[in-house]
Formats: structure tokens, C-alpha cells, sequence
């Protein structure tokens, strides 16, 4: 973990030191004795000879042992030139110790926003990581965390072969969990919840960071993932209505997402995951009733969401290339390997994004969503109909709105009764080129939890 690394180094600079003064101290008392009486007086001549060579043999010991030790002192020496370039290379852990910490010199008006890159047993975490890397505009304003469970060495081996341009930490606990004897074949579950809690702990607690962002080893990024999250960061902190930024569209497949609106942002009261941002007084209020499995479904329900909305783009800024996880690849083969990843960079930052607010969207989304002629499915078939403009598919009940979505061919599970992309209700989606809302009746009024 990165503070044992750095106690490690600090206890490195110290050997240095005394290292170089047991040398010292064994030097000054390695000094030749002088015998009383070697030089005058009766026999002196004689005994001074015989004392002499006796001078001159300690005397080449001395020099034969200072020769060794200098030798052991230059291979010293270079080991803690090593590890004083590690003290160098890792001067933004010193505040960790109570040294005094240098602030970096930041763009102005812009956050601090780490990314946690969530880690296990995928050596292809490089595809991850080079990505994040390509992309990201300041090492400062968004330094790489890498948290790893598992204790896979060639995972381990790719993550480190980064150096510097990371900070890898390694999850300590990788024992099982103890859980009920029908809950065996989640055990895999069990140790993602208990990874998520330590690593969001070492962000928040230990780093002191104020928000994350937090994507897994099998995402990679768009051009402007980081300029979307920059730019979203002070709304996120301002409304109170919102309580996360995810990068993530579910149902963002080619064909269902308008490739002319890459700018196009949304609220959704389903939790989307898969690169997303939190604010560290969300994670004050989960950490302490953090569940034991399944966090994110777990996060979907009533009482974490309490009412509030993420934003989430019309075509996501996160692709997922891991279809071998401990969900065994559910969902992927249908729906995620066809999410289109945004290509284009959007300057988010110089955007107005006020209309993202709860007062001003929810009235404006509402009188878009039902002014849109109401048509039927069968109508859709034949092709766009009434002109270009949106058109409006209504669901009255979870087994209409599921038959609708299956044959739309976007995704129709529930979790507490919130549809995947929906807000108040409704699903926004393209079909053969024209817009299209699934929408419950005028006048909803709440998600029913019964639906899932």
C-alpha cells in the first residue's frame, strides 16, 4: 500500500544517514596505536625497526579494511541513491507523514478530481489505463489511483510497469468472506462490495480527496471523459437534487443515440455506474450502512436514492470491453459491446449547462416529453411517421412497459422500479432515426418499488 511504500522510504533515508556515520566512527577508531618507547632510548634503534614493520603490516590492514569498507560503502551508497530518488519521485506522499506537502500550481477554476481505477485479475487493465493516460489534460488536477483486490501478480506486474504516472494501492484483505452457505456462488460479489468500501475509505479518509471518479479495469474512455467531468463538477456540488455524474448511457448502442447531440445531457433517476463521479459527503452518508454485497443494485434502491438524479450523456464517454467478470457476462453479448463511445471532443467546459438543473429541466423535459404525438408500436414499424420530430410510446403497467422495451430492443429490467435511463418515468431513445419517449400516463407521480 502506498503509505507502507512511503514509511519504507523514509526508513531508507534514515539508514542513509547512519550508515554514513558508523562509517565515520569506525574510520577515526581504526587509527594505528603508538607503542611508548619506539623511537629513542637504549635499543630503541632495533626495537624501532621491528616496531615499524609491525606499524607498517597494522598500518596495510587499516588500508586493506578501508578498502573493503569503501567498496561496501559504494554499493551502499548506490542502493540509497535509489531509494533517495524514490523519497524524490514520491514527495506528494510526504504530507501523509507531517512533513510539509508542496501544492502544485493548478489551472485556475478547475477541481482536484482523482480517478479510481478499480483493479483485480485483468492484465488488460493496460487498455484502461493507456487511455486514461492518452486523454487526461493535467497530471495535478487528476492523479491515477489504481486500487487492486485479488493479489494478482501479472495484473500487479502491468499496473506497476506505470511507475510513476500512478498510484497503485493494494487491497490487504483477500481472505473470504464469511457468508450463508446459499450465498457461495456470490462470494465474488461479497469481495467487490468489500474492495469498494476500503478503496472509497483510502480516497476520501486517508487522501482527503473532496470527489472521484471511479471507473473499472474493463472501461475505456472517451476524448473529453475528463472535460465532461470537470465541467459537471459544480453542479454536481451545487444542486442537492443530484448525487452523481456518470458517463454511461445503457441504452447508448449504435442506432439509439443521436450522433448529432454528442453534447446532449440528461438526468436519470437510475444509477448508471460505470464511470461516474461522487462527492465525498455522499460517501459520509453510504459509508456507514455500506452493504455486504451488490453495492450498486444496492444503490438503486429508494432509500439511497432518496429522490435524487445522476446526469448522464446521450452517448457515453464509457465502453466496457470485459465480458468475463463475476456477472459472467450478463448483459454484454446483447447490449454492451454495442455501446458506441463517444469520438468527438466537446468543450463541456465552456457550455452552459444551467438547464441540467432540477427546477428549470424537470418542467421543460416534461412539456417536450408530452407534446409528442402519442403513436403505437405497430405504427413505428412502418417506418418514422408524423414528420421527424419525437414521437411519444406510452406504458401504463411494468409488463407493458417490458413488452414495449423488448420490442424497441433497449433494456427492460427494473430495479426498484426505476427503468435504466429513466427520468420520471421515461425512457429516451432513437429509433430509425427519430426520437422516441417511453413514457408512463400524464401526471406521474412515483416509481413503484414492486416493479423490479
Amino acid at each position: 500500500m502506498f503509505f507502507k511504500r512511503g514509511s519504507m522510504i523514509i526508513c531508507g533515508a534514515f539508514l542513509f544517514v547512519s550508515w554514513n556515520a558508523v562509517l565515520v566512527l569506525l574510520l577515526l577508531g581504526r587509527t594505528p596505536p603508538i607503542t611508548p618507547g619506539a623511537g629513542n632510548g637504549p635499543g630503541g634503534g632495533e626495537l624501532g625497526v621491528e616496531l615499524g614493520t609491525q606499524r607498517r603490516e597494522e598500518l596495510g590492514d587499516v588500508v586493506a579494511d578501508v578498502l573493503r569498507m569503501a567498496n561496501t560503502f559504494e554499493a551502499e551508497l548506490a542502493a540509497q541513491k535509489k531509494i533517495l530518488r524514490e523519497i524524490q519521485s514520491h514527495r506528494s506522499l510526504w504530507g501523509l507523514g507531517g512533513w510539509r506537502q508542496v501544492t502544485p500550481t493548478l489551472p485556475s477554476n478547475k477541481a482536484i478530481i482523482p480517478v479510481l481505477v478499480m483493479a483485480c485479475n485483468r492484465p488488460t487493465v493496460k487498455r484502461c489505463l493507456d487511455k486514461l493516460l492518452e486523454y487526461r489534460p493535467s497530471a495535478e488536477l487528476h492523479p491515477i489511483i489504481v486500487s487492486q483486490d485479488c493479489g494478482h501478480m501479472e495484473t500487479a506486474e502491468v499496473i506497476g510497469s506505470y511507475g510513476n504516472q500512478v498510484t497503485h494501492l493494494l487491497q490487504p484483505d483477500l481472505s473470504d468472506v464469511r457468508i450463508k452457505v446459499e450465498h457461495k456462488k456470490f462470494q465474488g460479489y461479497y469481495k467487490i462490495s468489500r474492495h469498494y468500501h476500503w478503496a472509497l475509505d483510502q480516497v476520501f479518509r486517508t487522501l482527503g480527496h473532496k470527489a472521484i471518479v471511479i471507473v473499472e479495469d474493463d472501461l475505456e474512455v472517451a476524448p473529453d471523459f475528463f472535460e465532461y467531468f470537470q465541467a459537471l463538477y459544480p453542479l454536481l456540488r451545487g444542486d442537492p437534487s443530484l448525487w452523481c455524474v456518470s458517463a454511461w448511457n445503457d441504452n447508448g448502442r449504435e442506432g439509439y443515440v443521436d450522433p448529432g447531440q454528442a453534447e446532449l445531457l440528461y438526468r436519470t433517476d437510475f444509477f448508471p455506474g460505470l464511470g461516474w463521479m461522487m462527492l465525498r459527503q455522499l460517501w459520509d452518508e453510504l459509508e456507514p450502512k455500506w452493504p455486504a454485497a451488490f453495492w450498486d443494485d444496492w444503490m438503486r434502491q429508494p432509500e439511497q436514492r432518496r429522490d435524487r438524479a445522476c446526469v448522464r450523456p446521450e452517448i457515453s464517454r464509457t465502453l466496457t470491453f470485459g465480458r468475463k467478470g463475476v456477472s459472467l457476462g450478463q448483459f454484454y453479448d446483447r447490449y454492451l459491446r454495442f455501446i458506441k463511445l463517444n469520438s468527438q471532443f466537446v468543450p463541456f467546459t465552456t457550455l452552459d449547462l444551467t438547464y441540467l438543473q432540477e427546477e428549470a429541466y424537470r418542467g421543460h423535459y416534461d412539456q417536450k416529453v408530452y407534446a409528442a404525438p402519442l403513436v403505437t408500436y405497430e405504427m413505428l414499424k412502418q417506418g418514422p411517421v408524423m414528420g421527424a420530430g419525437p414521437m411519444r410510446l406510452q406504458y401504463s403497467s411494468k409488463e407493458s412497459f417490458k413488452q414495449l422495451a423488448r420490442s424497441l430492443g433497449v433494456m427492460e429490467d427494473l430495479k426498484s422500479g426505476v427503468p435504466r435511463t429513466g427520468y420520471r418515468g421515461v425512457v429516451s431513445l432513437m429509433t430509425r432515426g427519430q426520437r422516441i419517449y417511453l413514457a408512463p400516463p400524464p401526471g406521474w407521480s412515483h416509481y413503484d418499488p414492486t416493479w423490479s
